[in-house]
């Protein structure tokens, strides 16, 4: 019996609590969002700004325009997507930001709405999860294609489903 609390006492030594996991978990995760995710946040803002001020925007979305007519959006409307791949945060307020400036409409702020969900916060998501998990580097650039993929199609789809209900303008 005194041999068995003995190798109790001996495993709880090795073996850090689930308070000791909690923490230490949590400040990783702390360290990733401070030194990986805010910058990438910042940027797509700060990039987004920039775009509208030098009048960047309406150059490349004329440029952009035959691709994302596909998905019935105009070509200004890639930069909800660009800024959806840093947080879809990012992705829903420029969204917004282009809608309330009339550059887009209701149906076509509904389109990228889904796409900002699926593919938001790529960056960040790719680095907590594939990064910190150490996955082969040869899975990396197909990891980060699927929710691209994903966002096309689920513009697709919803633009599908707008057409069919008659909200497509």
């Amino acid at each position: 019996m005194a041999d068995h609390t003995a190798a109790g006492i001996d495993l709880q030594k090795v073996k850090p609590s689930v308070v000791e996991e909690f923490v230490t978990g949590a400040k990783k995760g702390f360290y990733i969002g401070a030194e990986m995710i805010a910058p990438a946040m910042v940027l797509a803002y700060v990039l987004i700004l920039f775009l509208e001020i030098t009048g960047l925007m309406k150059g490349v979305g004329k440029i952009l325009e035959p691709v994302m007519t596909v998905f019935g959006l105009p070509g200004e409307a890639i930069f909800a997507l660009v800024a959806a791949f840093f947080a879809k945060a990012a992705g829903c307020a420029t969204a917004a930001t282009l809608y309330s400036k009339g550059v887009i409409t209701a149906a076509q702020a509904t389109i990228l709405f889904p796409a900002c969900v699926t593919m938001g916060t790529l960056i960040g998501h790719f680095v907590r999860i594939v990064i910190v998990s150490n996955v082969n580097k040869k899975w990396h650039s197909l990891l980060i294609c699927v929710p691209l993929v994903d966002a096309a199609v689920v513009m697709i789809l919803t633009r599908a489903v707008l057409s069919v209900m008659g909200l497509n303008g």
